[in-house]
C-alpha cells in the first residue's frame, strides 16, 4: 500500500533543502496609543495644523509660500488686514442691530368707524344765588380792589350781599400791587432789569405790572402766600391788573369749594333740559341712555355722550353733516358767577370712550349765536412729549421706544381709574405730589383714599405751597414729565371747524319761538342765548401707522454671512476653526506657564525645563497634491532591503539530491556551488 509522506511546514524544507532557518522580518516600530485629548507641542505646530486644515481661503498660502519670505509677509499682511475689515463690518452691523432702527409701515383703511365721545359744559358751576353767601367776603374785598385801583363802583353790576355794604370809599389793604416801572440802566431803553422784579415765574414785560401779593380774609384773619413760619413768601405778577384779579378770585374759589362739596349745583335732568334744547344723531332723537354727567370745579356741570357707560355705542356709516351729532344749546348766562365766569357759551371736547375729559387741557369754547361745524378724520397717533404728536400707531416698546403699553410699568399711581394716558399719569403725580408736600389734596383732580381737599382752615400754608409746586411742576423738576412714559398706542381725533351765524336773520324769530314753546323757557336776549354745534366725520378713510424691526436677528445673521463670505469665501464651521484655534493658543499658553512654574518651584535640580515641550502630537503634514513643498526636511529613510541579512551563496548551485546531502563535507557543498 502507498502511504503519503507528511507534509512539511515552511521551515521544515528549508531545513530539509539545507538552506537554514527563514530571517527573521525586521522590527516594525511601535505607534503610540492616541490619547483623549492631545494638543500641540508648540505654537509653530498649531500655526501649522491650523493653515494646512482651514477652510478660510488664504490662510493655506501662509504655508504653501515659506520657502519665499516675501509671499509670506504678503498674504500674512493681507490676511490680517482682510480679517480687519471684515470684524469692522460686523462691528457696524452690530451697532446698526443695537440701536434698534425702526420702520415705519402706512396702511390706508376705510370701514364703519365707532362715534368719540363728545363731552360739552355749561362753563358755570354753580348758581350764583345758591352760593352768594359763601362768596360774599370774596366778592366784597374783590370789589374793593378793583375801585382802588379802577374807580369802578361793581354795585350796580354784581348787587348786593344780604349782610350790607361797606363804603367802598373807605381804604381796605387789597391783595394786589401795582408795580412801578424802574429807571432803566445806564446805555439801556426801555428794558427791565432782572435783578429789580420779585420773585417771579413770568417773563419781564415791558410795562408797568401787577403783583399778586398776600390774600386777605378779614373774618379768618391774615392768609397769605408764605409757609407756616412766615420766612420766605411767594409773589407772582402780571401785565394785566383783570389777569391778576381773576387769578386772586379764583384762587380763593377753589378754597371754598372745599367747603361745597355737599352742595348740589341743580337737579341734573333739569340742568339737561335747560342746557340742551335739541339732540340728535344720524337724523335719530337721543335719549337719557346716551349721555352721562359729572361737575366740574369751573366748567361745570358736564355731559358726555356716548361715553364707555353707553351699552351701545354710536357707530359712524356714512360721513357728512347728517350722519353725526347735532346739538343746540342755550347759553344764557343767567345766575353765573360774576366775577368767576367771564366767557359766555359752552366748552366741548372730543375724545376716547375710556379716556377722562380733561377740559382745560383739550376743550374749546363755542361762541354764542353761531353755529359750529366740527369735522372729525380719526387718526392713530403717537404723542410726544408736552403735546406734540408724531404721525405713528402701534409704536415698539422695550428697546426700541420709550413707552408703555398700559402703564403698569410707570412709577405713578392712575387716580382716574380710567385708560392710561400721559395726561392721565401727569395730573396724578401733581396730586400725589401736592399730598406728599402740601398734606391735602388739589381740587382739580381725583382725591385719594385717605385724603382731604385743601381748606385754610385745616391747611394754613397750602397756597404758598401750591405755587411752589406749580413752579416746580412747570419747570419738570418734580419729574412728572419723566415718570410719565407716553403710551405705545393712542386713537385720537384730527378736527377742523367752520363757523356760521345762526339763526340767520331772516329765520330767527321763528326758531326762536319753536324753542320757547318746546322748552317752556324764555329767551330774553335771542341772539346771544342759543348756539348749535354740529360734529360729524369728514371721511371714513384713515391712516394707522405702525412700527416694525428695520434688523431682527435673521437679518444680522443673514448680514455676518454675507460679510464672512466676502472676505473669507467660508461658514460658519469657519467660525468654529476660529473659535478652536483661540481655545488651543489659551491651553498651549497655560500649560507652557504652568511646567515653567513647576520646574521652577519643585523641581529645581533639573533645570529649567519651562522651555521644553508640553505636549505631544503627530506632526502633521499637508499632502503633496496641496503644497508642491515639502513642509520639513525629511528625515534619513531606512530602506528594508539593507536590513535583511545577506543571501545564501550555497543555494546559488545546482540543487543538490536529498541522497547527496546527507554525509557529504562542507567542501564538496562549496566546490559544488561554484
Amino acid at each position: 500500500p502507498f502511504t503519503t509522506p507528511p507534509r512539511l511546514m515552511k521551515g521544515e524544507r528549508r531545513e530539509e533543502q539545507g538552506l537554514g532557518p527563514e530571517p527573521a522580518a525586521p522590527p516594525q516600530p511601535k505607534e503610540e496609543e492616541e490619547a483623549l485629548i492631545e494638543f500641540h507641542r508648540s505654537y509653530r505646530d498649531l500655526f501649522q495644523f491650523f493653515c494646512n486644515n482651514t477652510t478660510i481661503h488664504g490662510a493655506i498660502r501662509l504655508v504653501c509660500s515659506q520657502h519665499n519670505r516675501m509671499k509670506t509677509a504678503f498674504w500674512a499682511v493681507l490676511w490680517l488686514c482682510t480679517f480687519g475689515m471684515m470684524y469692522w463690518q460686523f462691528g457696524q452691523l452690530f451697532g446698526e442691530y443695537f440701536s434698534y432702527p425702526v420702520s415705519l409701515n402706512i396702511n390706508l383703511n376705510s370701514d364703519k368707524l365707532v362715534f368719540p365721545a363728545v363731552t360739552i359744559c355749561t362753563l358755570n358751576p354753580y348758581r350764583y344765588t345758591q352760593i352768594k353767601e359763601e362768596l360774599e367776603e370774596l366778592d366784597r374785598i374783590t370789589e374793593q380792589t378793583l375801585y382802588d385801583l379802577y374807580k369802578y363802583n361793581s354795585s350796580s353790576t354784581l348787587g348786593t350781599h344780604p349782610r350790607g355794604r361797606r363804603d367802598l370809599r373807605e381804604t381796605w389793604p387789597h391783595p394786589l400791587q401795582r408795580l412801578g416801572a424802574p429807571a432803566p440802566p445806564p446805555g439801556a431803553r426801555g428794558v427791565r432789569s432782572a435783578a429789580s422784579s420779585v420773585r417771579d415765574n413770568n417773563p419781564q414785560v415791558n410795562r408797568k405790572d401787577w403783583k399778586m401779593g398776600p390774600p386777605l380774609l378779614p373774618s379768618d384773619g391774615r392768609r397769605d402766600l408764605c409757609n407756616q413760619n412766615k420766612s420766605d413768601c411767594f409773589y407772582q405778577t402780571y401785565s394785566s391788573g383783570v389777569d391778576a384779579v381773576r387769578e386772586w378770585y379764583r384762587f380763593h374759589y377753589i378754597n371754598i369749594l372745599s367747603r361745597l362739596r355737599d352742595t348740589s349745583p341743580a337737579s341734573e335732568e333739569d340742568m339737561l333740559d335747560n342746557f340742551i334744547f335739541a339732540c340728535r344723531f344720524n337724523q335719530a332723537s337721543c335719549n337719557q341712555a346716551n349721555y352721562s354727567h359729572f361737575h366740574h370745579p369751573i366748567y361745570g356741570n358736564c355731559y358726555t355722550f356716548n361715553g364707555k357707560n353707553n351699552s351701545n355705542l354710536w357707530m359712524s356709516s356714512m360721513p357728512g353733516i347728517k350722519n353725526g351729532l347735532s346739538l343746540t344749546l342755550r347759553t344764557e348766562q343767567n345766575d353765573f358767577i360774576p366775577l368767576l365766569s367771564t366767557v359766555t357759551g359752552a366748552r366741548v371736547m372730543v375724545h376716547g370712550q375710556d379716556e377722562p375729559a380733561f377740559m382745560d387741557d383739550g376743550g374749546f369754547n363755542l361762541r354764542p349765536g353761531v353755529e359750529t361745524s366740527i369735522s372729525m378724520r380719526k387718526a392713530r397717533e403717537l404723542p410726544g412729549r408736552l403735546g406734540r404728536r408724531a404721525p405713528a400707531l402701534d409704536r415698539l416698546g422695550g428697546n426700541y421706544g420709550d413707552c408703555t403699553k398700559n402703564g403698569s410699568d410707570v412709577p405713578v399711581e392712575n387716580l382716574y381709574l380710567t385708560k392710561y394716558t400721559q395726561q392721565v399719569c401727569i395730573h396724578s403725580c401733581f396730586q400725589d405730589s401736592m399730598i406728599k408736600e402740601c398734606g391735602c389734596a388739589y381740587i382739580f383732580y381725583p382725591l385719594p383714599k385717605n385724603a382731604e381737599f385743601c381748606d385754610y382752615r385745616k391747611h394754613n400754608s397750602w397756597g404758598y405751597c401750591y405755587y411752589k409746586l406749580q413752579d416746580a411742576f412747570s419747570s419738570d423738576r418734580l419729574g412728572c414729565f419723566t415718570k410719565c412714559r407716553k403710551p405705545c398706542s393712542v386713537t385720537s381725533y384730527q378736527l377742523s371747524a367752520g363757523y356760521s351765524r345762526w339763526p340767520s336773520v331772516t329765520s330767527q324769530d321763528w326758531i326762536f319761538q319753536m324753542l320757547s314753546r318746546q322748552n317752556n323757557y324764555t329767551i330774553n336776549n335771542k341772539r346771544n342765548g342759543v348756539a348749535k354745534l354740529n360734529i360729524f366725520f369728514k371721511e371714513l378713510k384713515y391712516k394707522t401707522n405702525s412700527e416694525s424691526p428695520s434688523v431682527t436677528m435673521v437679518t444680522l445673521l443673514s448680514n455676518l454671512g454675507s460679510q464672512w463670505s466676502l472676505w473669507f469665501g467660508s461658514s460658519v464651521l469657519s467660525v468654529v476653526e476660529m473659535a478652536e484655534l483661540i481655545f488651543d493658543l489659551l491651553v498651549i499658553t497655560f500649560l507652557m506657564l504652568l511646567r515653567r512654574f513647576r520646574s521652577r518651584y519643585w523641581s529645581p535640580g533639573r533645570g529649567g525645563r519651562g522651555a521644553q515641550e508640553v505636549a505631544s502630537t503627530p506632526a502633521s503634514s499637508l499632502p503633496s497634491h496641496f503644497c508642491p513643498y515639502s513642509t520639513s526636511p525629511p528625515g534619513p529613510a531606512t530602506s528594508p532591503a539593507l536590513m535583511a541579512p545577506p543571501p545564501a551563496y550555497a543555494t546559488l548551485g545546482p540543487y543538490p539530491s536529498p541522497s547527496n546531502l546527507v554525509g557529504a563535507s562542507p567542501s564538496a557543498y562549496t566546490r559544488g556551488g561554484e
